[in-house]
Parts: structure tokens; C-alpha cells; sequence
């Protein structure tokens, strides 16, 4: 199978760097471009067996699945670039493009085609790199075989949710914005650690295996969080007291706020 991306910045980027890490495919199927040729020599400095070109045109010749990683505002040129020598019959593409959604993709594709190519649209977040993301995917003219193919491939880089296009932005918001919303609430409690007299070295050590300790109760158990909370919250105790004082400040609405905010 050949994988091409085009846009190798931060996303398409962490894409190759995550894949050419896995089982799913080799990192010399792997098949990059992009404008710029620093980004590109990052991706070869990591695994030299990824193929680069600043040529979109030339990626995609042969590909099996087109990943496009652009920004929104470049998707439409791009496209333009490439479907004069794509083939919709057996190529996939893969949209990472925030907010454009398969109406418009379709538009940008079917201009002088008749036929309608699957596409998909893949929405990640930062830690793919790490194969730790969280994947939400949907679908358009594509087949159940197709389907398992896009799903099996992004599963090497973290859980995928197949969902309905309408629930793309909910999770977008929860997952993709949301890793920056739990990086600043960890630097909220280191700061405040410090305040307390720990050092921030200590601190942010001491956060993340918090965290992970949370998150791997919420699994072991397949509990709900207020009831890990319940167990450590004793009457009159200085957990709730802490936790009276967050939600006095607004923490759960401002959450909310946020990823409403987020929504687009």
C-alpha cells in the first residue's frame, strides 16, 4: 500500500512520523510533500526511508491513499493541483482539513470528474506522533471495505470513533482542541504547586503521574469520574474543600465555555 501525504507540517507531519513507526505500513510506502524543503528534511531526519518531493502532482502518482494536510484556506488549489492525474475509481483521499466538509470536498474534486471518489475525513490530534491520538472519522461514498481500511490504518496511531459528519466538530472540539485544554490545565497545577513550594521540575513529575494514575482508574474500574471522586472526598475533608473552591472560580463552566467556544 501506498500512503501519500501532501502538507508535511505539523499534522501530515506527525502522520508519517507516527506510520513510519507502525505495522500498518512500511516507511519507504510512505510518500511526502510539501512547499517547504526544511519540513521535509525533519520527516527524512527522523526515518530516511520516507520518500519526499516538493511536487504534489508526482506524490500522488500510484497512491493508494491521498492524505491532504493543508491548510483550509490552500485545499481548493491543491486539489486543483492533483486530480488531473488522480484516479477516482481506486484512490482514497483523506481529508485532515478542519472545518471543510464533504459537500465542499466533493465540489473540489468532481469538477471535471464523473465519478465520485470515497473520501474521508480524518480528524486527529497532536499525539498521533506518539500513536496516542484520538481519531474521529467519517465517511462519504465510500465502501465498508474502504471503511475498514482508513480505520485500520489510523488504529496504529490511537483509538478511532467512526462517526456521522455532523459529530466531526463535537469531537474536534473534545480531542484535538482539547489536548491543548489538558496541557494548560497541567501548567494551571504546576504553577500552583509551585506557589505551594514545589519545584516546577518536581511539580510537573509529580502532575502527569497524577494524571496517569486518574486515567487508569477511570479504565481498571470503567467507572464514572464522580464516582473515583466520591472515594477520596471525605465530609468535612480538604479534597472537597478544594473542590468547592474550583467550582466557586467556575472550573466546570469554564470548560464548558471553552469547548463550546471551540465548536465551529
Amino acid at each position: 500500500m501506498k500512503l501519500s501525504i501532501i502538507g508535511a507540517g505539523n499534522m501530515g507531519g506527525a502522520i508519517a512520523r507516527g506510520l513510519s513507526n507502525s505495522k500498518a505500513i512500511n516507511a519507504s510506502d510512505i510518500h511526502c510533500a510539501d512547499l517547504s524543503t526544511d519540513v521535509l528534511d525533519k520527516i527524512k531526519a527522523v526515518n530516511p526511508a520516507i520518500n519526499t518531493t516538493t511536487d504534489n502532482a508526482k506524490v500522488i502518482a500510484g497512491a493508494d491513499i491521498i492524505v491532504i494536510a493543508v491548510k483550509p484556506w490552500l485545499l481548493e488549489a491543491v486539489i486543483n493541483e492533483i486530480k488531473h492525474v488522480a484516479d477516482y475509481k481506486k484512490q482514497i483521499f483523506v481529508s485532515i482539513v478542519a472545518g471543510v466538509d464533504f459537500e465542499k470536498l466533493c465540489g473540489f474534486l468532481e469538477k471535471d470528474n464523473e465519478d465520485a471518489p470515497a473520501i474521508f475525513r480524518v480528524i486527529p490530534n497532536t499525539a498521533i506522533e506518539v500513536k496516542e491520538s484520538v481519531n474521529f472519522v467519517s465517511s462519504c461514498n465510500a465502501t465498508n471495505e474502504q471503511n475498514n481500511t482508513i480505520t485500520e490504518l489510523f488504529n496504529e496511531l490511537g483509538p478511532v470513533f467512526f462517526v456521522e459528519e455532523r459529530l466531526i466538530n463535537a469531537g474536534m472540539t473534545l480531542a484535538s482542541c482539547g489536548i491543548a485544554f489538558a496541557f494548560r490545565y497541567i501548567r494551571a497545577a504546576v504553577e500552583g504547586a509551585v506557589e505551594l513550594g514545589l519545584s516546577p521540575k518536581d511539580a510537573t513529575k509529580i502532575e502527569l503521574q497524577t494524571l496517569k494514575g486518574a486515567i487508569a482508574l477511570l479504565e481498571a474500574n470503567n467507572s464514572h469520574p464522580e464516582a473515583e471522586i466520591d472515594k477520596v472526598t471525605t465530609p468535612g475533608g480538604i479534597t472537597i474543600k478544594g473542590l468547592n473552591a474550583m467550582e466557586e472560580a467556575g472550573f466546570t463552566n469554564a470548560v464548558i465555555k471553552g469547548l463550546k467556544a471551540s465548536s465551529i
